[in-house]
């Protein structure tokens, strides 16, 4: 078997759904199975899985065992000759796949493959790429510094290592840390250094194994050719309890690799209060707008009916059968609109084209997945999404 997909859930029911409608189309021409774990879920994602994919195999945990530990249930279980660890809450293209093959195929001795990231609006992601995040380079993360400088800038090489500036978001190479959200790799070598450390702290666990990787003299790669939506982007938003459980994360990494040192407390003390001061300067987030329109690509017009009734606003149809799967120049930016993609007859590579094409136009976007009854997106990587029922 060429490829093992391992999925680990917790919660999240309709991005899984989501989620594995797009590996299958993925694995179509590629010798694969789909591992999900669940870690305890307390919504329907189990009896979602065994009644939508029964031959999807489901593992299924009686309490939450974590991110590393969850993961590792599902390598022990693969047959793949790679694996790929993938969040449920990401939608991969019909070719993600094939094309991370072949690439890792033409590398004779790799560590792990990461691949471009998008969130629910089209915008970049920057965590697809990282560098080792000394005590200097998660200071200039905490305390923002990396955005003063572009990539290749004079910066760059003393503000822009924690996000790989080295590289931009359309240019492979190698970088030294890959995000958990999509790590490809062989599963003999995961195996060989153990997988996911078990004890690890939350936001460290694929910076450690990126960088146990590297220390056995692997190179790790950002890959840019495929193109990956995951909704929560960075998952969570930046308050003070996100900068709490970064310091754990950071003195995890750095008393298994190196040692805590002065400098260290230093950078992260004052990374903190740096955060904390930047904070009450902040005004009051913006209130969110719900749109004002919808647009529906489809070739099903009573779908498009339906949609009016249930979100009781103005929904256009774009018919498919009649006209190209273009977004109409005569939309304007900002003007509140919301585009509907239905997977039925827009492939969901084509889904995540046109999202990265429409970035910053002031667009919103939802995808209704193949034979489902939902629409599903997310219009801030900071915020897990939304789905509207269309029962």
């Amino acid at each position: 078997m060429q490829l093992s997909v391992i999925i680990l859930n917790y919660n999240v029911r309709y991005f899984l759904e989501q989620c594995i409608l797009s590996v299958q189309n993925a694995l179509e021409t590629i010798d694969g199975e789909i591992i999900v774990i669940d870690n305890n879920s307390q919504d329907d994602s189990c009896e979602m899985m065994k009644n939508r994919f029964p031959n999807v195999k489901l593992i299924q945990n009686k309490e939450n065992l974590g991110f590393p530990k969850g993961n590792n249930m599902g390598v022990a279980q693969a047959q793949g000759e790679y694996i790929c660890i993938l969040n449920p809450d990401t939608v991969v293209a019909e070719d993600t796949f094939s094309k991370v093959l072949a690439f890792a195929k033409k590398i004779a001795d790799f560590g792990i493959v990461g691949c471009k990231l998008i969130d629910g609006t089209g915008n970049f992601l920057p965590e697809s790429k990282r560098g080792v995040p000394t005590p200097w380079v998660a200071f200039t993360k905490i305390t923002s510094l990396y955005k003063l400088f572009p990539s290749r800038s004079f910066g760059t090489r003393t503000f822009g290592k924690y996000y790989a500036q080295h590289l931009n978001e359309n240019e492979t190479g190698k970088v030294d840390i890959l995000v958990g959200a999509f790590m490809f790799m062989k599963r003999d070598l995961y195996l060989e250094v153990g997988g996911f450390d078990e004890d690890c702290f939350m936001y460290s666990d694929d910076i450690d194994l990126s960088y146990r990787l590297l220390q056995k003299g692997k190179s790790n790669y950002y890959f840019h050719q495929t193109t990956v939506i995951h909704y929560k982007g960075e998952s969570t938003i930046k308050d003070e309890t996100y900068m709490k459980r970064f310091q754990e994360a950071m003195h995890f990494f750095y008393k298994k690799h190196f040692r805590i040192s002065i400098i260290f407390s230093l950078f992260m003390k004052a990374g903190i209060v740096f955060f904390s001061f930047v904070k009450m300067f902040q005004g009051k987030s913006t209130i969110k707008m719900s749109p004002k329109s919808y647009i529906l690509y489809s070739a099903n017009q009573k779908l498009a009916d339906k949609l009016r009734l249930v979100l009781q606003k103005k929904v256009s149809f774009h018919d498919l059968k009649t006209e190209k799967m273009v977004i109409s120049s005569s939309l304007r930016s900002g003007d509140g609109t919301e585009i509907i993609l239905d997977n039925e007859f827009v492939s969901f590579k084509k889904s995540i084209a046109i999202l990265e094409s429409s970035r910053n136009k002031g667009f919103t976007f939802k995808i209704i997945p193949k034979n489902a009854n939902f629409l599903i997106g997310s219009n801030n990587s900071n915020e897990r999404g939304k789905v509207i029922k269309i029962e």
